[in-house]
């Protein structure tokens, strides 16, 4: 890697390149840092070009692992997926591709099976209260309404 002749831009980019291979980052995880190591916006959109040309810094791929992690072992839905990497800073269009390697049917599985597990825990009797608690449990763990209407509609019938 090669940069300015200041120490403090050398130091800052092997810092910000290790970060970058102990675990994977977005863009803007490592302009947070290097702003905080108060380096200048010019050294930092440098850094930041040269850790993305060099593969220590690739959004898609963060992006990628992150929405794998956060279904497989988290049970987020796409809908907190998405949030979550709207407010890092990633594109749509790299939102868009992440999300769209869930598989489908596994996601729908995912989501019935958290429904499911909810609604052994719950003591209500009442249809629809119970229904509501169901469909507010899956929507914060971040499923789309249109889906749990789909499986409470096809596990409870009313």
């Amino acid at each position: 890697m090669q940069g300015s002749d200041s120490m403090e831009y050398n130091e800052a980019l092997r810092q910000a390149a290790t970060l970058c291979s102990r675990q994977e980052q977005c863009s803007n995880q490592i302009m947070e840092k290097l702003n905080h190591w108060n380096i200048s916006e010019d050294d930092s959109l440098r850094i930041i070009e040269l850790l993305q040309k060099e593969k220590y810094l690739d959004d898609q791929r963060y992006a990628t692992f992150y929405t794998r992690d956060k279904f497989r072992l988290n049970g987020w839905g796409k809908v907190k997926i998405t949030v979550m990497l709207r407010r890092k800073g990633i594109p749509e269009s790299v939102i868009k591709a992440a999300l769209s390697e869930i598989d489908d049917e596994t996601y729908f599985n995912a989501c019935a099976k958290l429904i499911s597990e909810k609604s052994a825990t719950l003591r209500e009797k009442n249809h629809f209260a119970r229904k509501g608690k169901l469909f507010r449990h899956a929507a914060q763990r971040g499923f789309e309404s249109e889906l749990i209407h789909r499986i409470l509609n096809k596990n409870l019938p009313e």
